[in-house]
């Protein structure tokens, strides 16, 4: 049965939450890019370090959320390819 949010989005939370990580991935490490480059301004090396490290695990985080996007739209693609296979055609009158 399909949640209210579900129902709302029609989009199974999952999906959504996954939607969801990449996002926020993505915003964070545009979000640390600016702290590199304002840590740099500053002549501060090793805060710029600290902020690329974060910035590196939130394009990471994004990669791996994008991998498991792709790979669950391919298999619910070929899913659907072979239930409209599977079916009777219809000879149009």
């Amino acid at each position: 049965m399909m949640s209210n949010e579900e129902k709302a989005t029609n989009t199974s939370n999952a999906y959504f939450n996954l939607v969801s990580v990449l996002y926020h991935a993505l915003e964070g490490a545009r979000t640390y890019a600016i702290y590199v480059r304002d840590a740099q301004n500053a002549g501060d090396q090793e805060m710029a370090q600290f902020f690329s490290q974060r910035q590196q695990e939130e394009v990471n985080c994004a990669d791996r959320a994008k991998q498991l996007l792709s790979s669950r739209i391919t298999a619910a693609t070929m899913n659907q390819q072979n239930v409209n296979q599977q079916q009777p055609s219809q000879p149009w009158s």
